[in-house]
């Protein structure tokens, strides 16, 4: 088992007890998303920890199938799914860089709170873009540390350090827009510009676009 997975073993039952730190910010995240479903759109979740975004949005869509590299995020995930009965999410442990390549697959695919936390962001957004069908969308929620105070860039390696804090790339905001339009995605919508909240950007893959 890596380091990152015993990392998130560890800290799953104290992640899924914690409270959402801004309910109404993260409301607005799961109404704007939701404008993008339909009846039968197939989602791909990226890191879905104990599965609550899965679980919010499993009555919009027709499947999500949630990944997360945490054994124990998902046991989590499954016994909260299975409590309320919902019955169109499919949970399966593994990183986007061990996802096994689909083309064309997915109309939405979510990645919150984790292209920060991934050695090459860039890679794992073009993987995404090859997965999503033409029209399809890549929603996500991401720290911009880089933007932050120049105290976080003290602080994350030292706790890495000491092994109190996972892998963090100090990405810039400019840096992941550029990601996602390098890889051929359009930004359709963003929030507004600012340190305190990560940055929530939904992209979309060109409707005319073909995977090679």
């Amino acid at each position: 088992m890596s380091q990152t997975a015993k990392f998130w073993d560890k800290s799953a039952d104290r992640y899924s007890k914690a409270p959402v730190r801004n309910e109404e910010a993260y409301q607005k995240k799961l109404e704007i998303t939701r404008s993008y479903f339909k009846p039968d759109t197939e989602v791909f979740e990226i890191a879905c920890g104990t599965g609550s975004t899965a679980i919010a949005h499993s009555p919009y869509v027709k499947h999500i199938l949630a990944i997360d590299i945490s054994s124990r995020m998902l046991e989590i995930a499954h016994e909260k799914a299975e409590a309320e009965r919902i019955e169109n999410i499919s949970f399966e442990q593994s990183t986007i860089e061990e996802f096994g390549e689909v083309k064309e697959v997915f109309d939405v695919a979510m990645a919150h709170s984790i292209l920060h936390l991934i050695d090459n962001p860039e890679a794992a957004i073009e993987k995404v873009y090859n997965m999503l069908k033409p029209g399809g969308i890549f929603v996500t929620s991401t720290f911009c540390l880089g933007d932050a105070n120049a105290i976080w860039r003290v602080i994350i390696p030292m706790a890495q350090f000491f092994r109190i804090a996972p892998f963090v790339n100090i990405l810039k905001r400019s840096e992941l827009e550029g990601f996602f339009t390098n890889s051929g995605f359009e930004i359709d919508y963003q929030s507004e510009r600012g340190k305190k909240e990560a940055a929530f950007i939904v992209a979309k893959k060109p409707a005319n676009s073909a995977n090679t």
